[in-house]
């Protein structure tokens, strides 16, 4: 009986930055069929853009260059397709690099770029369209730095339909590099909307590498060979489903755990995930573990994309300068705190007096009193501490008279003051990310397969409509008698991460009715107040009664969000494990009964 066909894709890099051994993982122990990356994010494309500024041969991410130059034999060998985004803002000098380096190696290529997606050379035509950004509705501004629309798959099928060995990408989504393989190896149209689901729903499992195999994992205890850890292997059936797994004898854990917190991250509403090639609907998404390092995914839903891409911009706002350093000692809060504020008044009164405005924005931190837990913290009296300070002004000129000041401060202000070993800090361009929506015709994508261009069809898409938001029937879980509290962690794993200027954080029961407990007691109320300190303008819930999740979204609570914000954690990464401290009630008799519970109770009892 012939075996039914599985495609077996790898992802190597998740950012600009990653480790470039990661791939040789994959080629030598993984075998895949595809081999993906992503390079890309908003800030990262605004750099690329300044980069092709200053030399029309750069603009995209050396990093995939130098990474597959000394696999490319093998790779060809062994029949292993690749699709990356690495191509940035000039994919045609990312193909040419790769060119050079696979003549070199002596290895024959077919390389396709997909085109079409950077829109700088059009910016005045979209801004006479009056797009606004997307919440805001402000206009476009003037001096952008980068302008691409998110686009989809079909691009990427059509190029393996034309015998491309390598598929060279700009800005498409980060699934898209998954997508489009299987779209290729399946035959899949633009609307078979429940395989396109699926296919972006492992797309966004690989996306982020280690982290769907153990990396960042709430039960971080449980995981071994930090120091070797595996990649992501989706291997897909034509039916859309898959099964996580990593190469043998590698590091990392794949659960129901590990797997469920990446599908979490930077989710958005689970109904409508929306994505250019298909709105999905991961609500009935099931996780089931076959065996120790595989887990299998089904259940995806989707409908019709929408008529519009998103596209994403990014503009200068003036300048921003990040300082830290240590303080130690008794009462060391309480004189980085004084220290700091001394900085800030005296700054100011230097800038005022070289005729500046005041700063634009000021953010202090304590690192080590808690400060990012608001009125949550639990520390007192801390030894050591990093005071960081963060400042923004229209002037570049304004934050080097603070760079002058910050380190001298060291031997004016208070004892126990150290550790600034990258020297005095630094002005930078503030980078700021403004999305709207733009009309699917408004894009022209092109395949180039060896000079030859190659127009791609896009499905025009469909009017958005809204489902009635899902709802999960979870055992109810009796609170009438005897009861102990105990942190959220007993209860749940946690991921979250950025949405502009808002964070997600993904909850999911450990147990069935662990979930009832969260749902009843893990309000978007109870989360607002939790966070209370950084004002979330709102905060949403959604349900994913399959999975036991539930995703929230804080809006506005990012301090800008990316390269804009000048906090420490400006993307949200730690929101969800600092939240797992939240007190819950359970019923007591829990602890005798579930490990998890047990193990807590305990601690609270010492």
């Amino acid at each position: 009986m012939q075996k039914t066909k599985t495609v077996r894709i790898g992802c190597h890099s998740g950012f600009w930055g990653d480790s470039a051994y990661n791939a040789n993982q994959l080629v030598e122990k993984g075998n895949i069929d595809y081999l993906v990356s992503d390079y890309l994010a908003e800030t990262t494309m605004s750099i690329m853009g300044a980069q092709m500024m200053r030399n029309p041969k750069a603009g995209f991410a050396p990093d995939f260059i130098q990474t597959l130059k000394p696999l490319l034999k093998q790779i060809k060998q062994q029949g292993i397709k690749v699709i990356t985004n690495a191509g940035g803002m000039n994919s045609q000098a990312c193909r040419d690099a790769l060119m050079a380096a696979a003549i070199e190696e002596g290895v024959e290529l077919n390389i396709a770029l997909v085109e079409g997606d950077n829109l700088m050379s059009r910016k005045d035509d979209i801004r006479a369209l009056g797009v606004t950004e997307m919440g805001s509705d402000q206009p476009l501004p003037e001096k952008i730095t980068s302008l691409n629309a998110y686009i989809g798959s079909p691009a990427i099928q059509v190029s393996l339909a034309a015998g491309a060995d390598i598929v060279i990408c700009g800005r498409c989504t980060d699934s898209a590099v998954v997508v489009g393989a299987l779209m290729h190896e399946f035959a899949w149209g633009q609307q078979d909307n429940d395989l396109l689901a699926s296919a972006c729903l492992a797309g966004h499992v690989v996306e982020c590498v280690q982290q769907a195999v153990g990396g960042s994992f709430t039960d971080w205890q449980d995981v071994e060979g930090w120091d070797d850890m595996g990649l992501p292997i989706v291997e897909v059936k034509a039916d859309g489903s898959f099964v996580v797994s990593k190469p043998p004898g590698t590091g990392g854990l794949v659960s129901v755990g590990t797997v469920a917190e990446q599908i979490m991250y930077e989710m958005g509403d689970p109904q409508s995930y929306l994505l250019p090639d298909v709105v999905c609907d991961f609500s009935e998404v099931t996780l089931t573990q076959l065996n120790d390092d595989e887990v299998e995914v089904k259940g995806a839903k989707g409908r019709d994309a929408t008529p519009t891409y998103k596209v994403s911009a990014t503009h200068m706002d003036g300048y921003k300068i990040m300082g830290t350093m240590m303080m130690g000692g008794r009462d060391a809060a309480k004189k980085a705190r004084k220290q700091l504020d001394a900085i800030i008044k005296r700054t100011q009164r230097l800038i005022h007096n070289a005729g500046f405005d005041d700063y634009d924005e000021i953010s202090t931190e304590i690192i080590g009193a808690e400060d990012t837990y608001g009125a949550n913290r639990r520390v007192e009296g801390a030894r050591e501490v990093i005071m960081k300070i963060g400042l923004r002004h229209a002037k570049k000129e304004a934050l080097e008279i603070f760079s002058t000041e910050f380190f001298p401060a060291g031997v004016s202000m208070g004892q126990g003051s150290t550790g600034v070993f990258a020297g005095r800090p630094r002005p930078s361009a503030v980078i700021r990310h403004f999305a709207f929506l733009l009309e699917k015709n408004h894009v022209n994508i092109t395949v180039d397969v060896n000079g030859e261009k190659i127009p791609v069809e896009v499905f025009p898409g469909s009017a958005l409509e809204l489902p009635e938001s899902a709802a999960g029937k979870y055992p109810a879980v009796d609170l009438s008698g005897d009861t102990i509290e105990v942190p959220l962690i007993a209860l749940a794993w946690g991921r979250s991460g950025d949405k502009g200027d808002g964070a997600n954080i993904g909850l999911i029961a450990r147990e069935a009715e662990f979930a009832g407990i969260i749902h009843q007691q893990i309000s978007p109320e109870v989360m607002s107040k939790f966070f209370a300190h950084y004002s979330p303008s709102r905060v949403r819930r959604w349900e994913m009664p399959n999975m036991l999740a539930f995703n929230y979204i804080l809006d506005d609570v990012l301090g800008g969000g990316g390269a804009g914000s000048l906090r420490y954690d400006p993307q949200g990464k730690a929101y969800a494990q600092m939240f797992l401290d939240h007190p819950v009630k359970v019923p007591a008799k829990w602890a005798d009964t579930k490990p998890h519970i047990a193990q807590f109770a305990k601690e609270l009892s010492r």
